[in-house]
C-alpha cells in the first residue's frame, strides 16, 4: 500500500517521534507505515486521516494505484 503520511508529516515539520504521540504508536511504527513495511490496522488509518484532516483515501492507496 502506498501513503502519503511521510509527506504529511513533513509538511507539519513533526518528527516520526512527534507522530506517533499524536497517535500512541511507537516511532517505529511510524516509520514501518511510512515505508510501506506495514500496513496500518484500519482505527489507526482512521487516527491518521482525522490527524490530517483528510479522508482515508487521500492518504492510502493501494499499489501501482494513481493518487487523487
Amino acid at each position: 500500500m502506498e501513503n502519503r503520511v511521510r509527506e504529511l508529516r513533513a509538511e507539519r515539520g513533526w518528527s516520526q517521534a512527534d507522530l506517533a504521540t499524536r497517535l500512541d504508536v511507537s516511532r517505529q511504527t511510524v516509520n514501518a507505515v511510512e515505508t510501506g513495511k506495514y500496513d496500518p490496522s484500519l482505527p489507526l488509518a482512521f487516527k491518521i486521516a482525522r490527524l490530517f484532516e483528510q479522508p482515508i483515501e487521500a492518504i492510502f492507496q493501494p499499489d501501482g494505484a494513481t493518487g487523487t
